[in-house]
């Protein structure tokens, strides 16, 4: 997203540029990114330069994109498949039961429902109704987004939506898009509006040159370098510095990794502290931001970071991308100020716990378990059986308390008695709007109003210029996908196995959300209680 938006930004302010042509490909976006790439649009209308749109075909977060553009351009066989907003929660209990899994969930909060997929059939009511209007309000932005940009009656890009998908002709024909054509014949039109004047198409703009000489030792090592997202090592600077931390993935206790089974990234403990620390310490870091895209994780290592960010006494404001609910709303708490974007996930202020007894597909398998036991709940991390009595009861206790610990530090940095908050926790998820109107967020705004924020709040004045630190370091691509690049590591000889499961999801969509539900699972078997977001919200 940062190279995204910084090319826009460059755009905006290369003087050889007279216009850009973006073509969009089924970006992965949230509502949060969406309005990122639209802001970044923006800026270079503001610089007086004209945006083209060219799609292939259109989902809604392509449409969405495309419209904040001057001009939208499709061919002839190209399909406008602006559907509307739908959520479809799997289950897998019925499964589990066939294969002699017991899943037990703990929960303080009624709408803390991120363990219903392991153990209903469907979705407990308190689950509908707030999933009913997370996406009455998406519904509404989706709608409010295309009218206001094609400059049409709500009622009747309502009636497109309830008629898709639609041809591009057809689409022509309602004003939703302004040419039909292919992508050579826009770059010429285009080319006839600068007649009698020097004019190319520049293609991948802004992009890196990667060293191709190979013949050399030096050649060969930079090539490997920038694979692997090595950079060369730059002089500490003393200029005045803006630390962005990115706060990215599910929470987990240690170091920011690779989710095996979901191939995304998680978000370590020890990793942000350092990186917390890092900002917190350096005396040329004059404001904090922390851009915060994660469903929540580990209650344990939630409440770590947050309190090291509690010892920040640097200005201090956090950005909310697409996510920020249960511990990633927890990390946000002792913020100066809370930016949300309209369609930010958010709140989730719950606890749960969740256990699964595989004792029963054991003996399917003519695998049985004897148990000596001392300690009335020492049973409580078999892996065997599920909770007696007492045990239900100790593991219920402690959520009570974690529930507890985590209204109270939200109610202290929201500024309200803890009642007030209590009310609005639960387990309860809303989007940025809604917790605008509640007070879970101060202002709705993208990075930028935040990075203007803390500014304001260093003595600054928004123009003032900042040199960025960014916090942690991002993993390279060979990390990304075979983990640590020791030859002798565990993670390496998974290789193989990670890498099928990337082309598994790459390939048949539907298995991403089914690797993610074993990624929570394993969040769960890790750990006892979790700060966790109660479902995964993908957009189309």
């Amino acid at each position: 997203m940062d190279d995204v938006v910084g090319k826009f930004d460059r755009v905006a302010k290369d003087g050889k540029i007279a216009g850009l042509i973006l073509k969009i490909e089924n970006p992965k976006v949230g509502w949060a990114k969406m309005r990122a790439l639209r802001s970044g649009i923006a800026k270079v209308q503001g610089a007086g330069k004209k945006v083209y749109a060219y799609l292939d075909e259109a989902d809604n977060m392509d449409f969405l994109l495309a419209t904040a553009c001057d001009e939208v351009c499709m061919p002839e066989a190209g399909v406008l498949t602006t559907l509307g907003v739908r959520a479809e929660v799997t289950f897998y209990k019925k499964a589990f039961d066939l294969l002699g899994v017991k899943a037990e969930m703990l929960r303080v909060g009624e709408f803390k429902s991120a363990g219903e997929p392991y153990s209903r059939t469907d979705m407990s009511p308190e689950f509908r109704k707030e999933m009913e209007e997370i996406l009455d309000d998406f519904f509404q932005q989706l709608v409010t987004g295309i009218a206001e940009s094609r400059k049409l009656p709500a009622d009747v890009v309502r009636d497109v939506i309830d008629n898709a998908p639609i041809t591009a002709r057809q689409a022509l024909e309602k004003k939703l898009i302004d040419r039909v054509g292919y992508q050579d014949e826009l770059e010429s039109a285009i080319a006839k509006l600068h007649e009698g004047k020097k004019f190319r198409v520049q293609r991948k703009y802004g992009k890196k040159k990667m060293e191709t000489d190979l013949n050399s030792f030096a050649g060969m090592m930079k090539f490997m370098e920038t694979l692997m997202g090595i950079e060369p090592p730059k002089r500490k600077s003393t200029n005045s510095k803006l630390a962005i931390i990115h706060a990215q993935g599910m929470i987990m206790t240690g170091k920011s990794t690779v989710d095996f089974m979901s191939g995304e990234s998680t978000m370590g403990s020890d990793t942000m502290i350092k990186a917390i620390r890092d900002a917190r310490e350096d005396a040329t870091v004059k404001a904090i931001v922390l851009r915060i895209d994660s469903p929540g994780g580990s209650a344990l290592a939630s409440d770590l970071m947050w309190h090291e960010l509690e010892r920040v006494e640097k200005p201090f404001v956090v950005s909310m991308g697409d996510v920020a609910a249960s511990g990633g709303y927890y990390i946000a708490m002792g913020a100066d100020r809370v930016f949300a974007e309209p369609g930010t996930i958010t709140g989730s202020i719950g606890v749960v716990g969740m256990k699964l007894a595989l004792g029963g597909v054991m003996e399917k398998v003519g695998v049985t378990t004897d148990v000596i036991s001392r300690g009335k709940n020492s049973g409580i991390l078999s892996s065997t059986q599920g909770y007696s009595e007492g045990e239900r009861a100790a593991m219920q206790k402690i959520l009570n308390e974690i529930y507890a610990q985590f209204t109270a530090k939200a109610a202290q940095g929201r500024k309200m008695p803890v009642e007030q908050l209590e009310k609005l926790a639960r387990g309860r998820v809303y989007t940025g709007n809604a917790a605008l109107k509640i007070g879970l967020v101060d202002e709705i705004g993208g990075i930028d109003a935040a990075i203007a924020h803390a500014k304001k709040l260093a003595g600054l004045n928004p123009e003032d210029k900042l040199e960025r630190l960014d916090l942690p370091k991002a993993s390279s691509p060979f990390e990304s996908l075979f983990g640590n690049l020791d030859p002798n590591s565990e993670a390496r000889a998974d290789a193989e196995t990670r890498l099928l499961r990337r082309l598994t999801s790459e390939y048949i969509p539907e298995a991403t959300g089914h690797f993610k539900a074993l990624g929570v699972l394993r969040l769960f078997s890790k750990e006892r209680s979790a700060t966790m977001m109660p479902f995964d919200l993908r957009v189309r």
